[in-house]
């Protein structure tokens, strides 16, 4: 059976938690090494990762080139735009030639559909490396972050403070499979969609107030307020302003908080120079573990 990853609460508990121990270990294991030097297993020698991107990318792209590389592999990068995907060629059609080509396919899309329907029909492995309603491979570098930091994660606190967005949905998927309480601030016009919070179950907590979410959390993570493709900028910014974490805010969180965001981030709206930039702050941390994380997926969907 192939194994694809395309949200978090597709997978049992136990297979996450697997894929979470080995990115730490891989970490651990390759420390002081050389960014292109093959782990010891190198568990995607002689694989083939391709990687289709039809939105910009930074950290995705770069992490999991470095992160098939580092599996023993190769990586063959393409945009949409420049496959017979970007002239109107059905996805399924695709999926089933980019099949007989490469062991793997990572796909960073607008439409989580596509995604979907492009794993229906694949023979290898497909992973989920953002669409307009999740990104969990985030969730996964996120989480790596946050108990490299403050220990495991079950039984923590998450506040997340902003839009409802893909990101958002996937750490209340997460919240469900990992233990942890998650409390949602968002304006009621941008709340996350309903069945994504359902899937969180009571882990989840969804409130107005950015202050109520905060107060007591072992994390606060924010993320930019207008994603690519969203055309209401200036309603977003008037919506949002309450929301912005400051170090006022940041204040209302549990002595030891970190602040986590995914990046690029918008200094000056969501979040303020002396948070990201401050003490409290892991994103650089959080971006270069997106390699790891990614890397312990992808040696998951090979088998291991």
């Amino acid at each position: 059976m192939v194994r694809h990853f395309l949200d978090i609460y597709r997978l049992e508990a136990a297979d996450l938690r697997a894929i979470l121990d080995d990115a730490h270990a891989r970490k651990q294991a390759r420390k002081g090494w050389p960014q292109g030097r093959a782990d010891a297993d190198a568990p995607a020698k002689d694989r083939v990762l391709a990687m289709i991107f039809e939105k910009n990318s930074t950290r995705t792209r770069f992490s999991f080139d470095a992160a098939i590389r580092q599996l023993g592999g190769q990586g063959i990068i393409a945009n949409a735009a420049d496959m017979q995907l970007g002239r109107g060629e059905p996805i399924e059609d695709t999926a089933r030639v980019l099949s007989r080509m490469v062991d793997a396919v990572m796909i960073r899309a607008n439409d989580h559909e596509d995604v979907e329907r492009f794993a229906r029909v694949s023979s290898v492995p497909v992973v989920n490396a953002l669409t307009d309603r999740s990104h969990p491979c985030q969730i996964l570098a996120d989480l790596l972050t946050i108990e490299e930091h403050l220990g495991p994660i079950a039984g923590k606190t998450v506040a997340w403070v902003g839009d409802g967005n893909n990101v958002c949905h996937s750490f209340m998927h997460a919240a469900a499979k990992f233990g942890f309480k998650l409390r949602v601030a968002c304006p009621a016009e941008y709340h996350p969609d309903l069945r994504d919070l359902e899937k969180g179950g009571t882990w989840v907590y969804l409130t107005s107030d950015p202050q109520e979410a905060v107060t007591g959390a072992d994390v606060v993570v924010t993320d930019t307020w207008v994603s690519m493709g969203d055309q209401d900028y200036e309603a977003r910014l008037a919506a949002f302003e309450p929301y912005a974490v400051d170090q006022a805010l940041m204040d209302q969180a549990n002595d030891g908080a970190v602040f986590l965001h995914c990046l690029p981030a918008h200094r000056g709206e969501e979040v303020t120079d002396d948070v990201i930039d401050g003490p409290q702050s892991l994103v650089i941390d959080e971006a270069e573990n997106r390699i790891h994380a990614q890397k312990a997926v992808l040696a998951w969907c090979f088998g291991g």
